[in-house]
């Protein structure tokens, strides 16, 4: 049995937090930097190119990628072998939140009640926790920071086994058709096939921060991926939106088992200040 005093998960979680606001993941960085290369729009090459001197910027200067700093969203997978002390673990983890947005200067956007009252917390808590108990004696996170210009813009359908892969290409297609220009494009797309309603949004989210240029290990999926990328890419609607070929830089997908009778699809969109980080304690 190993010990962690809570000091220790509140430490980690502000790092985390404040490392996602101010450096963009090099898979991002490198993806953005390949397209402002290939992409044939000169307005789009542009937008592109200004987005990865954003990011140089953000991360010599210690400023915020984005001014839409996100809702605090954290996976978090606790060993099975370990003992917390010292105090709550669930407050730890949003004093490390309350901590890293207070002291980062990091744009405070959480609401108290979400119909009626829409007080501001100020200090972006409570966030969004995700647990899993898994062997060993580690904590890991993996943290999002998640913007709700992209958020407004997903989606969730209850498929049926009839609508086969065709309807879920369609749906994915047709979401980020609606989507436009809202979502601050180039996206990138997480979805989740599956499981039930909850499972499939959870798993979308969780793909919104899986590697660029990674793919689903079942080549069944990982064609499904490709295949819905391209189709997304051939709309025009481009970065931020003025048109051109770059509109999605991923389409990330990942399945659970489910009911005979249905096929849940829910699809995460995430703009290109894709804020993530990943740490254990």
């Amino acid at each position: 049995m190993r010990e962690i005093p809570v000091s220790q998960i509140t430490k980690k979680v502000k790092e985390l937090f404040l490392t996602s606001a101010y450096e963009i993941g090099p898979d991002v960085e490198a993806a953005v930097r390949s397209a402002s290369e290939s992409e044939p729009s000169p307005i789009g090459k542009s937008v592109l190119c200004q987005l990865c001197e954003n990011y140089r910027i953000a991360r010599d200067e210690r400023v915020a990628i984005c001014q839409d700093t996100g809702m605090a969203v954290l996976f978090i997978d606790v060993g099975q072998d370990v003992h917390f002390t010292g105090g709550d673990f669930e407050e730890a983890v949003h004093e490390g939140v309350r901590q890293a947005y207070r002291e980062g200067y990091l744009r405070k956007s959480v609401v108290n009640d979400p119909l009626f009252d829409r007080k501001n917390t100020g200090d972006n808590t409570p966030a969004v926790l995700h647990l899993r108990i898994v062997p060993g004696e580690k904590v890991h996170f993996l943290v999002t920071a998640k913007g709700f210009g992209s958020e407004n813009m997903s989606a969730v359908k209850m498929c049926v086994p009839a609508d086969g892969e065709e309807g879920v290409r369609n749906f994915i297609i047709d979401t980020a058709r609606k989507a436009g220009p809202n979502p601050c494009p180039p996206m990138i797309i997480g979805v989740g096939i599956g499981g039930t309603l909850e499972q499939a949004a959870l798993i979308a989210k969780r793909m919104t921060a899986r590697a660029i240029g990674s793919h689903n290990p079942d080549p069944r999926y990982a064609k499904l991926e490709a295949d819905a990328l391209a189709a997304i890419n051939r709309l025009g609607i481009g970065p931020a939106g003025i048109g051109g070929e770059t509109t999605a830089l991923a389409v990330n997908i990942d399945f659970a088992p489910t009911h005979i009778a249905g096929m849940p699809v829910a699809v995460n969109i995430c703009c290109h200040a894709a804020r993530h980080a990943e740490g254990e304690v």
